[in-house]
């Protein structure tokens, strides 16, 4: 296919060119009444093409012209079977993704690292979760791939689950043996669902893992925002149809979208993605050279590392997208949240995330030698400013155990609920999402049994700046337990 044409955008820009004059949504008519706040935030052409469901412009429930032949488009590059563009983000592909495999009562088999979003798919469809461990690294405190070593006993165990969810990569980078998981999952008739979200460049440079489509998975749920250029909060899905029932598939990405989307997001999907056909293994490329250049100069800081493609040697870690620069700040004696609030504020840098032990930095496509250069300077000034100071050792926090499942997510959701202090919730039946974000990975799930265990985890986490999401109280005084 053309992959230097942008059939939505083109279309777009057509439409407003022919000057129609507008007697429809929205309501500040292609920026004539947008207040003057909104003229700084987008320009005059960009408040024209904010218009929705012209007959030229197509309709996403339904596309047959320009969002058909860019959704097409999308597919053709990444080599999807079909592809959906989503502008609810990656979260809504995700429930479209699970709607798509299982139905209520359904096992589905899930790492206990797969992002919120998750829930909302298994509440939404019913289904039961199967929940596997995926690999801890425990001098860094975070969680890996899960292994087919691993899968194959839970898949032992649950013969009838309908599908297998994995994260790939990782937030971390961190990428599994998915070929051998794909060819696993296949063998047991089951599907390979892949949240992806971090992984939408992989298929643009020959250094990064293999993207998961190309090693065999069924849905793949990217995140075009994250790591390449479209704008917050698209993405896009892809299938391959061998295993996937395509009616079910369109019908479940049209449950879960809007029916009034945002023409600048589909536009910035189709522009991104002709960025990539047309530029992408030189930008890739070009980031992962520099992502290796710096990972070589932070090592060389006393008490700083950052791990590569050396640490990779085992099934959990098993490859590296190198893009992603996770700097293991624990002998300086400080926790990644401290050492995020120092290089904000003092040196106007900000991470993706930091953990207990950790800062995470995204190099991507964007990124210069100057923008490099600048944070290795200001991460050796850190370093140095903890050399000769007495730090108490960083508490030792380990990921909890994967808590005794008592109700559905659905059921609990739904469930009645009561307040009770969190601290004293021992043995009680989570009526709530307990979440640190980022990540956004689940600490408890809804109808899981509180531990002592996940309560001394989630009291570590907040005294030591973690961020907590989910639960109605954010401060988690008291938490929503079902009744009995």
């Amino acid at each position: 296919m053309e992959q230097n044409n942008t059939p939505l955008y083109t279309a777009m820009k057509k439409y407003i060119e022919d000057k129609a004059m507008a007697f429809h949504t929205p309501g500040h008519k292609q920026g004539k009444g947008a207040a003057n706040e909104l003229h700084e935030m987008i320009t005059d052409t960009g408040l024209k093409m904010e218009v929705s469901l012209m007959e030229e412009l197509d309709d996403i429930h339904g596309a047959s012209t320009c969002i058909k032949q860019a959704q097409d488009l999308a597919s053709d590059l990444y080599g999807a079977d079909e592809t959906r563009f989503f502008i609810n983000g990656t979260t809504g592909a995700i429930h479209a993704m699970i709607l798509t495999a299982v139905n209520s009562g359904d096992k589905i088999i899930i790492p206990r690292n797969a992002h919120r979003s998750v829930l909302g798919g298994l509440v939404l469809a019913g289904a039961i979760p199967v929940f596997i461990q995926p690999e801890i690294d425990e001098n860094l405190g975070i969680a890996m791939s899960i292994t087919k070593t691993e899968l194959e006993k839970v898949i032992r165990e649950n013969k009838d689950a309908k599908a297998v969810v994995m994260v790939y990569p990782t937030y971390y980078g961190v990428a599994g043996d998915i070929q051998s998981i794909a060819n696993l999952v296949h063998e047991n008739n089951m599907l390979l669902l892949v949240d992806e979200a971090h992984g939408p460049h992989l298929a643009f440079c020959d250094k990064l893992p293999i993207q998961a489509l190309s090693a065999g998975a069924d849905i793949v749920a990217q995140s075009t925002h994250k790591i390449v250029g479209s704008m917050t909060q698209t993405s896009l899905l892809h299938m391959k149809k061998q295993h996937v029932d395509i009616e079910r598939f369109n019908k479940m990405c049209s449950l879960v979208q809007s029916t009034s989307p945002n023409y600048l997001l589909l536009a910035s999907l189709d522009i991104a993605r002709r960025q990539m056909a047309m530029e992408g293994r030189d930008l890739v490329g070009r980031a992962v050279q520099l992502a290796e250049d710096l990972r070589e100069q932070i090592n060389k800081i006393p008490n700083l590392s950052c791990f590569g493609r050396e640490y990779m040697n085992s099934e959990g870690k098993y490859d590296l997208d190198v893009t992603k620069i996770t700097v293991c700040v624990r002998k300086l004696g400080i926790s990644g949240a401290q050492a995020e609030q120092i290089l904000r504020h003092k040196y106007k840098i900000q991470c993706e995330l930091s953990d207990m032990y950790n800062l995470l930095f995204i190099i991507s496509y964007a990124d210069s030698e100057k923008e490099c250069e600048y944070l290795l300077n200001a991460l050796q000034e850190l370093a140095k400013s903890f050399q000769d100071k007495e730090t108490n050792p960083l508490v030792q926090i380990n990921l909890p155990s994967i808590p005794h499942y008592v109700l559905s997510p659905r059921q609990a959701m739904f469930a009645k609920t009561k307040k009770v202090k969190f601290e004293q919730s021992v043995g009680k039946i989570a009526g709530e999402l307990i979440t640190f974000y980022p990540p956004g990975i689940p600490v408890i799930y809804p109808g899981e049994e509180i531990s002592q265990e996940i309560i001394d985890y989630v009291l570590l986490q907040k005294q030591n700046g973690g961020n907590i999401i989910g639960p109605e109280d954010t401060n988690l005084e008291n938490i929503n337990i079902v009744e009995e």
